[in-house]
């Protein structure tokens, strides 16, 4: 979608824009961003029985993974939605043999921000919180604010006849408001469930979004 919006923007022109995204037959408003970086971690390399010699990258890694532990995420109400941020390790890689006292762990974490942030403020504050660590960006997307005092949506809320939520997760309604389009996740499945091995989407939710699409249409 990305390739479109920037070589044929005109295809995606329109009044409004629904992506079907989980979300429980319900709205859900805006998006958050997401960044995610590279926490690297150097060290000394010997050999694991003469340990003493080295300095093990993975062991000082344990500094980087207590900030986690103790990072409190913001709450931020943004447009009258509570969006809640997140901060969490999501790999961790290092050592070359087992024998070896590896000499560099790089910590990949996954930072997701409010949409009252901007990616220039969310990598400044990744930068700040790892702080003295080599940290670099290996992936950033902006979020979107909810957007429900444009006419176009406050039009679809209104016809669904339910109070909208915040959007956990990152979603192409951030392209959307890029492009100055109204956009609004609405679509079958559990958010909660993402990823989960019990993912799915119920036949009842399926329904009840074709009925509310076909009726707001019409």
């Amino acid at each position: 979608m990305q390739k479109l919006a920037d070589q044929q923007p005109h295809l995606l022109a329109a009044d409004l824009a629904i992506l079907l995204e989980p979300s429980n037959a319900a709205i859900e408003a805006g998006c958050q961003g997401t960044l995610r970086a590279e926490i690297s971690v150097n060290g000394v390399r010997a050999h694991s029985a003469r340990s003493w010699l080295g300095e093990n990258a993975v062991h000082s890694a344990v500094d980087v993974l207590q900030i986690l532990v103790s990072y409190v995420p913001r709450r931020p109400i943004v447009d009258g939605l509570e969006y809640r941020e997140g901060l969490n390790a999501v790999a961790i890689n290092a050592g070359i043999a087992g024998n070896v006292i590896p000499d560099s762990c790089v910590v990949t974490v996954n930072y997701r921000f409010a949409p009252d942030r901007s990616t220039a403020e969310a990598k400044a504050h990744v930068e700040e919180v790892f702080a003295g660590y080599d940290v670099a960006v290996v992936d950033l997307a902006a979020g979107a604010r909810p957007g429900l005092d444009r006419p176009a949506a406050a039009e679809f809320v209104a016809a669904v006849g339910q109070a909208p939520a915040p959007k956990f997760g990152w979603t192409d309604v951030a392209r959307f408001s890029a492009m100055g389009t109204p956009a609004l996740n609405f679509g079958p499945g559990d958010p909660s469930l993402a990823h989960s091995a019990d993912e799915h989407v119920p036949l009842e939710q399926l329904r009840a979004c074709e009925l509310q699409l076909r009726t707001w249409l019409a």
